[in-house]
């Protein structure tokens, strides 16, 4: 008789293992899955990529805060109140009219969780790790990001010692704006690089 429901073997395979193992976790009595919702729900609507956009924000209104930005990413970031799993060692890199910044991870999926929340499927996934190395161009076109061909676009491999926070080129017409009204045109595909920030409306 045909049905419409979805089984678990049309999951990915990584997808698939990961249900496996929380499956088994939770009939051990190991882990609590509505703890797991809960942590899940905080790192993708509470703590990132909120954090990320105020940091950036805060950066297009306060040269003093840019500066340290770019001197000292982890201080700067920690004195906001963003630290903790995968923020500990950060590095921030400026677009700018002549440069764009791509942020990637080849090795794994090296993310700053408690400034950009969870990491994107896409971003841990191995044709995006490979190929935004050798071909950015090409996979900023594949994100709808279409840059002039003067534009250098630098790529930076994030390590467990060191991950990266893009700061998008503020959108013209937003001069005067507060940090509140600005970290809304903040997106996590710019702080990665993969995009530009929100135009205003």
């Amino acid at each position: 008789m045909p049905h419409n429901h979805h089984h678990e073997n049309e999951l990915d395979p990584f997808a698939a293992r990961v249900r496996a193992l929380e499956t088994i976790l939770t009939r051990k009595g190991l882990i609590d899955p509505a703890a797991i919702d809960v942590i899940v729900d905080t790192y993708e609507t509470k703590i990132g990529p909120r954090n990320g956009a105020k940091v950036v924000a805060k950066a297009w209104v306060d040269p003093a805060f840019a500066a340290w930005l770019k001197r000292d990413a982890t201080a700067a970031i920690e004195s906001l109140g963003y630290t903790g799993r995968q923020g500990e060692h950060m590095q921030a890199v400026f677009n700018t009219a002549e440069t764009h910044n791509l942020v990637v991870c080849t090795l794994c999926s090296c993310y700053p969780w408690s400034v950009l929340g969870l990491p994107p499927v896409w971003y841990k996934a191995p044709p995006y790790r490979s190929r935004a190395v050798i071909d950015p161009r090409g996979v900023l076109e594949e994100f709808g990001l279409i840059l002039p061909a003067t534009t250098t676009i630098r790529v930076w491999d994030s390590t467990a010692e060191l991950r990266y926070l893009v700061v998008p080129m503020q959108p013209r017409g937003t001069e005067g704006w507060d940090e509140a009204r600005l970290a809304d045109l903040v997106t996590r595909d710019a702080m990665i690089g993969t995009a530009l920030a929100r135009e205003p409306a």
